[in-house]
Order: C-alpha cells, then structure tokens, then sequence
C-alpha cells in the first residue's frame, strides 16, 4: 500500500480579512414603508385581500396564498413582546446600545405577524412574553429599520 501525498501533506492556514460592500433596493414596498418610519415615525403593514391577514413587514404579496397585497394599513407604534432573548455583552455590530439590551419579537397593534427588533430599558428579569411595549423612535432618521432605534415596556395605562 502506498502512502497518499495528501496524508503527509502539511496543511497551511492564510489570514485574511474579506470586504465585501454591498447595497441593494428596498424596492416599492420597502421604500414606502422605511420612508414611512423616517418622515412620519409611523409603522406600515399590507394586508392581503383573500386571507385578511395583516402583514408586518409590509409584502408586495401574500407568502400564504401569493396574492397580491395592495391595501396599505397603518399600525400602532405599540405591541406585544412574542418572545425574547436578552444580550449582556457589547456588540456594536449587533446593537449600538450598551448591555443589556435585548432582541425581541414585536407583534403591533393592527398587525397579524411579529418581527424582530431592539429592547432597552427594561429592568433585570422584567420581560416576559405577552408585555406590552412601544417604539423608541431615534432622533435622527435615515430610512432605515433602525429609524426605530429600539422597543421599550409601554407607558400605556391600562
């Protein structure tokens, strides 16, 4: 039996760093919705005509039955926290907040679907599936889902 070159060859590692800089459209929907945030601090969703359901984030169509969603619907800037997790260690690429912040899915009123965004200002062990939480909007806005710069527990009285 002979030896493979393969088994005694020595594997060798090289460092490197890619970048990669990208920039893609948000298309229609996508622009109609991030200039909503930005100009008007207020959240958009679809809602499909056959299934009635609500979509946020808006969709140019149904994922359900594929039709198209054209009826725009204006959500409420508060919502139920679906689920969590929470983060104790910086991470700027993560989040520009400091520890601990959490990452969280956010169900508005007048919506049928959750996404996830930022949450701050919660005290330790506080969250909790079901509370209720409103949008922190950020002081300067650039058309980005980050023109919301994070959820907080709704100061709604009950």
């Amino acid at each position: 039996m002979t030896e493979d070159w393969r088994d005694s060859q020595e594997i060798l590692v090289m460092d490197g760093r890619i970048k990669v800089p990208y920039a893609w459209s948000a298309g229609e929907v996508g622009t109609t919705y991030l200039e909503s945030l930005r100009d008007a601090e207020r959240f958009l969703g679809t809602r499909c005509p056959v299934c009635g359901i609500v979509y946020h984030l808006p969709r140019m169509h149904c994922p359900d039955c594929f039709e198209a969603c054209p009826e725009w619907v204006e959500l409420e800037s508060t919502g139920t926290l679906v689920t969590w997790t929470i983060a104790r260690r910086p991470h700027p690429a993560l989040s520009p907040l400091a520890p601990p912040f959490g990452f969280g899915v956010i169900r508005l009123d007048g919506a049928d679907t959750g996404f996830l965004h930022l949450l701050y200002g919660f005290g330790v062990g506080s969250l909790r599936s079901g509370m209720r939480v409103e949008a922190v909007f950020a002081r300067e806005r650039t058309g980005s889902i980050l023109d919301v710069s994070h959820f907080r527990p709704s100061r709604e009285v009950v």
